[in-house]
């Protein structure tokens, strides 16, 4: 009886795990939101003219079409930094959508090298690759909470 007990707990455990996987992989991408935001913290200016060259932003984002195809850059330092051609005011946010599978280079004066890339790459198909993709985010966001 104890034999039978423990292989429905692990019939059970293998079902549970099949159903999320399977959820994982077919189930549309959704977000709360299709922004993908990146702050210019205050004191950036200052800290470059003292010599920093931290980066503050990645030298390169990735967008995904469709489900987070918004970039949105939030100017918290007291001076205007450039993005691309725009001036983004102190305070001042800042969203550029893309509306194709592209690579895209723009100046960008709160980085370090002057430069930043952002890829826009197509939705997941269904299937595993919109597995890695929802892992892949699990990931990134666990990694930033932390």
């Amino acid at each position: 009886m104890r034999i039978l007990h423990r292989l429905w707990l692990l019939w059970l455990t293998l079902a549970c795990i099949a159903g999320v996987l399977g959820w994982a992989m077919f189930a549309p991408l959704h977000l709360d939101s299709r922004d993908k935001l990146f702050e210019i913290p205050a004191g950036t200016w200052e800290r470059r003219m003292a010599g920093d060259k931290r980066d503050i932003l990645p030298s390169t984002i990735r967008l995904t079409l469709g489900v987070q195809d918004v970039l949105l850059l939030r100017n918290k330092d007291k001076v205007p930094q450039m993005f691309g051609p725009v001036l983004i005011m102190p305070g001042q946010d800042f969203r550029m959508p893309f509306e194709t599978v592209s690579e895209n280079e723009f100046n960008c004066t709160a980085h370090a090298s002057g430069s930043m890339k952002v890829i826009v790459e197509p939705a997941p198909e269904a299937g595993l690759a919109r597995l890695r993709w929802r892992l892949a985010h699990l990931t990134k966001e666990s990694n930033t909470r932390g």
